[in-house]
């Protein structure tokens, strides 16, 4: 910790990591201090020169003498200080929350700060030129929905009222919300000095928004000619989608990202914030950049899959093999897992040679857990969370109920719910973990709402994966991730001649049946992929599956007839 003199104030600055490496200056919100990215700033260290420092009338850094001096000149004559004192001559990358990235916007637009920036990161806070002019031009919907979630804003401008609310009520009501965005309070935040600091803030608002409310800027926001990410937290309770967005409007080098939290995203995700802050500036210093910022860089022409790591189980024929290269021809990097490594790796070099996309191979019994659990920490490890699984391998056993044996059972069950229950559970958590949403496909069958005899066991297996499809869909909403289950009729694909057969069936109209039909997995792997563009929740494939799920629900009594029949 270092004291820095700007005009009448003390800024108390405080610095992690080397030196010698990049600086990222971190810059806090109301009524947060330094403290706020403490866990961000443990994970970034090890790589980077950390500075955070307290913002006049914060935590250990003093307040002016005259409470009018809250105003951005005085803030960016403090940012100015700090860079002389800690910068070195060096360009920083600044990145703010709140108030810190209010600060951050008109630093990026000012001259003699924005030469001094390499790139700025911006959390939960636009600009207050951008929010001005977005209260002037912005729909007229959008401006009502950001007027509500400001409505503190306009109570924080009457006197005496509000400091006897922070004395009060306030600091529990805060408590409260910390604890329902998953970041509680602990040791240094909120601070101890939390009501002087918050009765101090307030003057951040009275000195830059009194009078201003509703006015745009003179000659609107400026451009900013700085490599911008824009991290926007899905669950921000004081910030819209819209407003945040408006700020992409001068800012021709920007990267926008989601993220499954709410305001204190960086208490809440400290692993994540801190990774998106570590891939940016080292992509802003010359790395390569990885997947998700690639996919994150707006403006850019894509395919609808681009940059989006997609693993499916069962790739090796079939279904899978199909979903596979259709999620290569639109820009999917693809992890084609099979139990059978050979067909596997025909797979990926097909997309490879044929494609020419992006895919890899990995041999995996989806049924047996330890596979599972291996399989799923290799390729988050060597190739990241992936964005879309599509959990497909199945078996099938055909034949009287009483005619499968317990082995049969076993076998079916493992493979055709335990394996997606498997590819849901380990892939689902990793998702929810990095807190950027994703997608989860399951495959099941005309078979799990339409019962028949001569499938029991398969039927019961997927008519689980449909339940569980629903319940996890209903569970992972919240997280940004959606969940489809796909229920194709007959196609035409070698399961049939992989089927085991038990008493007295037919094996050559069992085979001969989905061969007639001439629906080719292409069309299944077409369904599979809109459902993920359109995060559709049930989808029936062909004619037989849309008249079987319609009859379901109209008359189960008739599905439980025609179960006889077939």
């Amino acid at each position: 910790m270092r004291w820095v003199e700007s005009g009448d104030v003390r800024l108390a600055v405080y610095t992690d990591g080397d030196p010698a490496d990049p600086t990222v200056l971190l810059l806090h919100g109301y009524p947060d201090t330094h403290r706020v990215w403490d866990e961000v700033a443990a994970r970034l260290s090890g790589r980077f020169h950390v500075v955070r420092y307290d913002v006049r009338g914060a935590g250990a850094s003093t307040g002016p003498r005259d409470r009018r001096d809250y105003g951005l000149d005085r803030l960016m004559d403090d940012l100015r200080a700090v860079l002389d004192a800690v910068a070195g001559g060096r360009k920083v990358h600044l990145v703010g929350h709140d108030w810190g990235s209010v600060q951050g916007w008109e630093a990026a637009g000012r001259a003699g700060l924005r030469e001094r920036l390499a790139s700025f990161t911006s959390l939960g806070g636009p600009g207050g030129r951008h929010l001005a002019d977005f209260a002037r031009h912005g729909g007229r919907r959008d401006r009502l929905a950001q007027l509500v979630r400001s409505s503190y804003i306009g109570f924080f401008l009457i006197p005496v009222l509000p400091e006897l609310a922070w004395r009060s009520l306030v600091p529990r009501l805060l408590a409260r919300r910390l604890r329902r965005e998953g970041a509680p309070p602990r040791d240094g935040h909120p601070a101890p000095t939390l009501v002087r600091d918050a009765r101090n803030g307030l003057w951040l608002y009275r000195a830059n928004l009194r009078g201003r409310r509703g006015r745009a800027e003179p000659v609107g926001p400026p451009v900013i000619d700085l490599p911008v990410q824009l991290v926007d937290a899905a669950h921000d309770p004081f910030v819209t989608p819209a407003l945040a967005g408006w700020c992409e409007r001068w800012t021709p080098r920007l990267w926008r990202r989601e993220l499954d939290a709410g305001h204190w995203a960086q208490r809440a995700r400290p692993d994540t914030v801190a990774r998106m802050i570590a891939e940016f500036v080292a992509h802003v210093e010359g790395a390569s950049p990885s997947r998700e910022l690639r996919r994150a860089r707006a403006g850019a022409a894509r395919r609808a899959f681009t940059d989006r790591l997609v693993v499916v189980t069962g790739a090796g024929s079939g279904i899978g093999l199909a979903a596979a290269r259709a999620f290569a021809a639109h820009g999917g990097e693809v992890v084609c897992a099979d139990v059978d490594g050979a067909a596997a790796a025909r797979a990926a070099e097909g997309i490879g040679k044929e494609l020419g996309g992006t895919a890899w191979a990995a041999q995996v019994d989806v049924g047996n857990v330890d596979q599972m659990a291996d399989f799923s920490r290799n390729i988050i490890a060597e190739y990241g969370v992936p964005d879309i699984v599509l959990n497909n391998a199945g078996i099938t056993v055909a034949g009287p109920i009483l005619d499968h044996t317990v082995d049969d059972w076993r076998r079916t069950i493992d493979t055709n719910l335990w394996g997606i229950i498997h590819g849901c559970r380990l892939f689902g958590a990793a998702m929810v973990a990095r807190g950027q949403g994703g997608h989860i496909v399951n495959v099941a069958s005309l078979a799990a709402f339409a019962p028949t005899r001569l499938l029991p066991a398969y039927s019961v297996s997927k008519a689980a994966v449909k339940a569980l499809s629903d319940s996890l869909r209903a569970e992972l909403a919240g997280h940004g991730i959606g969940v489809s289950v796909v229920c194709p009729g007959f196609v035409s694909t070698p399961m049939a001649e992989h089927t085991t057969y038990v008493g007295a069936v037919r094996r050559d109209l069992a085979v001969r049946w989905p061969a007639r039909r001439r629906y080719p997995a292409e069309r299944v792997a077409a369904h599979i992929l809109r459902a993920v563009d359109r995060n559709e929740a049930v989808v029936p494939v062909n004619l037989e599956a849309e008249i079987g799920y319609a009859l379901s629900r109209i008359s189960p009594r008739l599905m439980r007839t025609l179960a006889r029949l077939g």
